[in-house]
């Protein structure tokens, strides 16, 4: 198969030979090629400059090209096409940085410095070879047979840099391949070395393991490396089940990775998936057992929603909306099962869709996903009830509008009909009115509202302006 169809090839083929320098496509364009997947990203080598190839490439396309010189690097956009330039290199590194010392070198030396086989792969762009496979490490067989390897030793290789200890990982979570048992015991020896890498990379290689088809895979991975430990030490406590008197209770660390591919067959929203990983995650905290009664986890969704502000901090994960989506969905995640569990009245109804707002539905699929009984009755009673709920949240919703609830009565309009500024009494009288809407007292209207505004005014000893 001709992998090499869009002009952008021919066109640095041409200016290469122009150069008198030879280029490549190297790494994951290669890689994802020949496994048949979609690439946007292509990384071209080039034994001599790979800026001054890139500016020329990007004269002749007519488009801009940015240069980050520190890095040796270009990159330019060709339609959606990411491409970047790179002239080929040879590294050699210090213990205390996973920061290379580069030098010039040849496409082979290139790539011995690659993490894996599979990324190893390049296509020739010379006009005399054009397309031709170079594949110095095997790594077509190693694509064939699902397998994980490094170049070089393993040892070697992830002492180096440990960011690739996590890239393999995710790479077998991604594409559901095998590390192979050399590599992985190398992860094991040289897990420590990860204490060089900044937070952010870590990060990045985490929400990638998040994505993938089944994240379970990534994160049993981690665990079995012992690099979970050093990374998300609160999700590795979940594991284990204690019994006391022969009761047991559910092992959580199994539980929540089965939610989490549970939920991922159902949603590709990263921080859903992350409320997924998290949603237990005061378990371990609020694990009692209690003698006539079992284990019980109480408040394990008020403390999970308190804990998440500092594992996002640990991890260098943005502290903004998404952090409160995250914590929102832990803090809620059992109060649909709740509702499931007792008879559905109206107000517990519209208090979960006033807490919930616009994230009702995404909470919806995350309590869906905590159910992983064995027992197949117990799921289908569970999610049968569960669309009783839903149809009542529909139902509710269109009476009682209170998903993206605005108190009828506004702070502004009770100063003006009292004549009072701003103070305790206005936040007293709004609070009132709320609650009463959603334990369904009056409607959600002016009209019911400001009645009972004058009511509870006049209790605040309150009076008109004249």
């Amino acid at each position: 198969m001709n992998f090499l169809k869009n002009k952008i090839f021919k066109t640095v083929s041409e200016e290469a030979a122009l150069s008198g320098v030879r280029a490549f496509v190297i790494g994951g364009f290669v890689r994802d090629s020949l496994l048949g997947r979609d690439s946007k990203d292509i990384d071209i080598v080039v034994e001599g400059s790979g800026i001054e190839l890139a500016e020329k490439v990007a004269k002749r396309l007519n488009v801009n090209v940015t240069i980050f010189k520190s890095f040796g690097t270009a990159m330019l956009r060709s339609g959606s096409i990411e491409v970047e330039f790179v002239g080929a290199r040879k590294e050699s590194y210090r213990a205390d940085s996973r920061k290379p010392i580069v030098e010039d070198g040849t496409l082979e030396e290139d790539q011995k410095r690659r993490d894996f086989t599979i990324n190893a792969l390049a296509f020739s762009l010379q006009k005399e070879d054009f397309g031709n496979l170079i594949d110095p490490f095997t790594g077509v067989k190693d694509l064939q047979n699902g397998l994980i390897r490094t170049p070089l030793d393993p040892d070697q290789t992830y002492s180096d840099d440990p960011l690739r200890m996590i890239r393999a990982i995710r790479f077998a979570s991604q594409l559901s391949f095998h590390i192979v048992e050399e590599s992985l015991s190398s992860i094991k020896r040289n897990r420590d070395r990860i204490s060089i890498l900044s937070k952010e990379r870590i990060a990045e290689e985490l929400n990638k393991i998040l994505l993938s088809p089944k994240p379970s895979v990534g994160f049993y991975l981690l665990d079995q490396t012992g690099l979970l430990e050093l990374i998300l030490p609160q999700v590795v406590k979940l594991k284990g089940a204690e019994s006391v008197e022969g009761n047991g209770h559910k092992e959580n660390f199994s539980h929540t990775l089965q939610v989490l591919d549970n939920l991922s067959e159902k949603s590709d929203d990263l921080w859903l998936r992350w409320s997924a990983l998290l949603h237990d995650i005061a378990k371990p905290a609020t694990k009692n057992y209690e003698p006539g009664v079992g284990w019980t986890f109480h408040g394990h969704d008020f403390l999970g929603g308190k804990m998440i502000p500092g594992i996002f901090k640990q991890l260098k994960l943005p502290l903004n909306e998404k952090m409160k989506y995250v914590q929102k969905m832990v803090q809620l995640h059992l109060r649909p099962i709740a509702l499931v569990q007792e008879e559905v009245t109206d107000s517990a109804v519209r208090r979960l869709l006033f807490d919930a707002g616009d994230d009702i539905e995404d909470l919806m699929t995350l309590c869906e996903a905590d159910i992983t009984s064995k027992n197949d009755r117990i799921v289908k009673k569970h999610r049968s009830n569960f669309e009783m709920v839903r149809r009542k949240l529909v139902e509710v919703e269109e009476k009682d509008a209170v998903r993206n609830f605005q108190n009828p009565v506004t702070g502004e309009l009770i100063m003006e009909i009292y004549g009072i500024s701003p103070g305790k009494e206005i936040g007293i009288i709004k609070e009132f009115i709320k609650n009463a809407i959603l334990d369904g007292k009056i409607g959600n209207n002016i009209d019911e509202a400001k009645a009972l505004m004058e009511d509870k005014a006049s209790e605040l000893g309150l009076s008109k302006r004249s």
